[in-house]
C-alpha cells in the first residue's frame, strides 16, 4: 500500500529550479531515506509535502490526497520534526508536548512519560532555557507520542548526542513495527544506513539514485583488502578496479561487481596471503555521486535546501 507518491515534481523560484521532476514512493511500514548535502533540495521537497509550498508542476499525494489542496486533512495523520525546532520560550517542555499531542487528538500519557524518560528530558524547564538538543527532544517526544501514520523527519537528530541518537533510532524501529511509514531526510549517512529500507539520493534538485541498500551496493561492487606475497604492479590500470590504496604489500580497492572474477584471477598471480571483502557503505556510494563536477551543468538545475 502506497502512503506517499510523488510524480514528476518540479518546484521553481523564478528562473531557479529547486526540484526537477522528482519521483518518490513510500509504502506502508517503510522507512525511506532521503539523502543529500545541504542545498540539494531536501527541505524544499518536505515543504511541498507538508503543503507549505505549492509545486510548480507534478503530482504529490499523501494517503491518496493532494498535498496542497488537502493539507489540513493530511496533517491529522502526519507527524513532522524539523532540523531546527523553535518553541514558545515561556512554556515548559511538558506543556509544549501536551499541546502538540492534544492538537493531534491523542492523549497517551504512558507513552509520553516513557519517551520523556528515554530522551532524558526535564519537562518542567521553560523552552527558552533549552539547548538545541533539548528542543529537538521536545519535538521528537511530541511526534512519537502521537498516533501518526506517516512521520516526516527533516534532519531530526541535529543537536543530539550519540546516546540520544540511539534512542531516536529505537523510536523509528518501533514505529515501523506498528506499520507506520517514515520519510527520513538526512545527511548523516550512518543514520540512514542503520534505519532505512530504501534510499533516494538527491543532487541539485534531481534524484540521481534510488533503491534498497542492497540494490545500491550492488551498483558499487565490493571493497577488497588484500595482502600478497609479491608486490602487485599496475593495479590501478586493471579494468574494474578503483580507489587503490597501497601500504607495502597490502592493498585496498573497490571492484566493480561485473569484473570481480577477472580481478580475482589477476591478483591471485601475486600469491594471496590474506583477503577480506566487504560491501561498500552508503558513504562510498554517496561520495561516488558527489565528487567531481556537477552532472547537471547543462540543465540549468540548481539546489535549494
Amino acid at each position: 500500500m502506497t502512503i506517499l507518491q510523488v510524480n514528476h515534481l518540479t518546484k521553481k523560484f523564478g528562473k531557479f529550479t529547486a526540484l526537477d521532476r522528482v519521483n518518490l514512493e513510500v509504502k506502508k511500514g517503510e522507512i525511506y531515506g532521503f539523502i543529500g548535502p545541504n542545498g540539494a533540495g531536501k527541505s524544499t521537497m518536505i515543504r511541498v509535502l507538508l503543503g507549505i509550498l505549492k509545486a510548480t508542476s507534478g503530482e504529490t499525494k499523501i494517503f491518496g490526497m493532494d498535498a496542497w489542496k488537502d493539507a489540513v486533512e493530511i496533517h491529522k495523520r502526519v507527524a513532522y520534526v524539523p532540523g531546527d525546532v523553535n518553541l514558545w520560550p515561556n512554556l515548559t517542555g511538558g506543556e509544549v508536548i501536551d499541546l502538540f499531542v492534544k492538537l493531534r487528538g491523542t492523549n497517551d500519557k504512558s507513552r509520553r512519560e516513557e519517551l520523556i524518560k528515554k530522551f532524558d528530558l526535564d519537562p518542567s524547564k521553560k523552552c527558552g532555557t533549552y539547548s538545541k538538543g533539548n528542543r529537538q527532544k521536545v519535538a521528537l517526544i511530541a511526534a512519537f507520542s502521537s498516533s501518526a501514520d506517516l512521520y516526516i523527519l527533516d534532519e531530526p537528530t541535529s543537536g543530539l548526542d550519540p546516546l540520544m541518537e540511539r534512542v531516536f533510532q529505537e523510536c523509528v524501529h518501533d514505529a515501523k513495527k506498528e506499520g507506520k511509514s517514515v520519510l527520513l531526510s538526512s545527511h548523516i549517512l550512518s543514520e540512514v544506513e542503520i534505519l532505512c529500507d530504501k534510499v533516494a539520493i538527491i543532487r541539485e534538485g534531481r534524484i540521481i539514485e534510488t533503491g534498497s541498500l542492497q540494490e545500491l551496493r550492488h551498483l558499487t561492487g565490493t571493497i577488497l583488502r588484500v595482502e600478497t606475497k609479491r608486490q602487485m604492479i599496475s593495479l590501478d590500470e586493471v579494468k574494474g578496479i578503483h580507489d587503490v590504496e597501497v601500504k607495502g604489500k597490502s592493498y585496498s580497492f573497490h571492484v566493480d561487481a561485473n569484473e570481480l572474477d577477472e580481478v580475482m584471477q589477476y591478483i591471485s598471480r601475486f600469491g594471496i596471503v590474506k583477503l577480506e571483502s566487504a560491501p561498500p557503505t552508503l558513504e562510498d556510494l554517496f561520495m561516488r555521486h558527489y565528487e567531481g563536477d556537477s552532472p547537471t551543468t547543462d540543465s540549468g538545475v540548481g539546489g535549494a535546501s
